[in-house]
């Protein structure tokens, strides 16, 4: 714990990791509020909780591709503090949004636009890590944001079945525009390292190398260079099979949970044991993966959460019972957190930092597309087969793809 303590001990660091543990704490909050509007008016409808993920996720693809080389062209922290400042007021305004008539669409396109914001926010989060940080430091660095994630995980959905039922799914968002805030003022106050890129004005120096390069330019740059290195392909193909596992699993187990303990916010419930095991994984992972192989460790956490998955659908629908699913949730928690924290070590170690924002930007758009493509089709599967069919098919893939890559990852990432 003391190497953790060290960096947590750097301020800037620590500001930036409290502000998202406040902002994903809001984001928690408005996304339980935002399934909770659709169950209450689709309580049956896995299609329309699938549109409500898609409206969340197409940014990726329309705004995803030019993000990145924006962001490496501003100054990234602020372009942070910006969009926290942007999407709080847009949050703000979606309880009065919904009294309005045809509010409901109105507010989808309002998280439309919240999530545009976000993929300008997260390549700059990722990327600013190496600039606030040691070379040494990068393992804990992640594993401390990836912990950040998870804490979020625990109190947000905790406490956002007891805050929605008590005042309503409004009451998520005023906390989540709220937290956007108190981020935005963490952030304000980060100081770190800046670099030939930035100049006094991050706006002027935007536009004098506009005149000089164009963004579709930085762009090719930044896709030959994503498919040029074999760690970042590698990491690609990673992020890629575990987001097309969240996506089949995200909607269908919202489903298997609402269907199997009758409850809207049943699945919310099920998130804290989860959120804790990523919390304790993230940290035990943090301190040991140094001393073995990164990608080893990846694919033999893909390989016991995929096992771990399988036996959790079998038992919790066979036996209802909350305590034995909170205890299988812990246990899948700790298992996939270095397929979270991880990867992003790797990239961080063998990507220039002049093109980390498109790195980021193009892993997160690879990461959507297995997610889009695998919630669409178990969305559809759902109308065949029974959730639970759906959820050990995708543990299943999880045991074949974990053990296939642990038997051909034969070097270590660090000798």
């Amino acid at each position: 714990m003391a190497r953790f303590r060290k960096v947590l001990r750097n301020r800037s660091f620590f500001l930036l990791w409290l502000g998202q543990i406040i902002s994903q704490l809001g984001d928690r909050l408005g996304q339980v509020a935002l399934v909770a509007l659709v169950y209450s008016r689709s309580p049956e409808s896995t299609l329309q909780l699938t549109l409500a993920f898609i409206i969340i996720i197409f940014p990726v693809f329309i705004v995803g591709p030019v993000a990145g080389a924006y962001v490496d062209r501003w100054d990234r922290r602020q372009t942070m503090y910006v969009c926290d400042l942007a999407r709080a007021v847009l949050v703000l305004a979606i309880p009065f949004i919904l009294k309005v008539r045809f509010g409901f669409p109105v507010t989808y396109l309002v998280l439309f636009f919240v999530f545009c914001l976000g993929r300008f926010f997260l390549p700059a989060k990722l990327s600013i890590i190496p600039d606030l940080v040691s070379k040494e430091e990068l393992a804990i660095a992640n594993s401390l944001v990836n912990t950040t994630g998870m804490i979020a995980t625990v109190l947000g959905f905790g406490i956002s079945a007891m805050i929605i039922n008590a005042w309503g799914p409004e009451s998520g968002f005023y906390i989540d525009a709220l937290s956007f805030l108190v981020s935005a003022g963490c952030i304000l106050l980060i100081k770190h390292k800046r670099d030939a890129r930035f100049g006094p004005s991050a706006l002027g120096m935007a536009i004098v190398r506009a005149i000089s390069k164009s963004i579709t330019q930085e762009m090719k740059e930044g896709i030959s260079y994503f498919f040029r290195l074999p760690d970042i392909r590698s990491t690609a193909g990673i992020f890629f099979m575990l987001a097309s596992g969240l996506g089949a699993f995200s909607v269908v187990s919202i489903r298997f949970l609402q269907q199997t303990f009758q409850s809207g916010t049943a699945w919310a419930k099920m998130c804290v044991p989860l959120g804790l095991g990523l919390l304790f994984g993230s940290i035990v992972y943090g301190k040991f993966c140094q001393r073995f192989s990164y990608y080893k460790i990846i694919f033999a956490s893909l390989f016991g959460s995929g096992i771990l998955l399988s036996v959790f659908v079998m038992i919790v629908r066979a036996n209802p019972n909350l305590l034995i699913a909170a205890a299988f949730s812990l246990g899948l928690g700790f298992l996939v957190a270095p397929v979270i924290s991880l990867p992003n070590t790797i990239i961080h170690s063998v990507s220039d930092t002049a093109m980390m924002g498109k790195v980021f930007s193009s892993l997160e758009i690879v990461m959507h597309i297995g997610f889009f493509i695998f919630m669409l089709i178990s969305s559809f599967l759902a109308a065949i087969f029974s959730p639970q069919i759906i959820l050990m098919g995708t543990g299943f893939v999880f045991i074949i793809v974990g053990l296939i890559g642990f038997v051909r990852s034969k070097k270590p990432w660090l000798d």
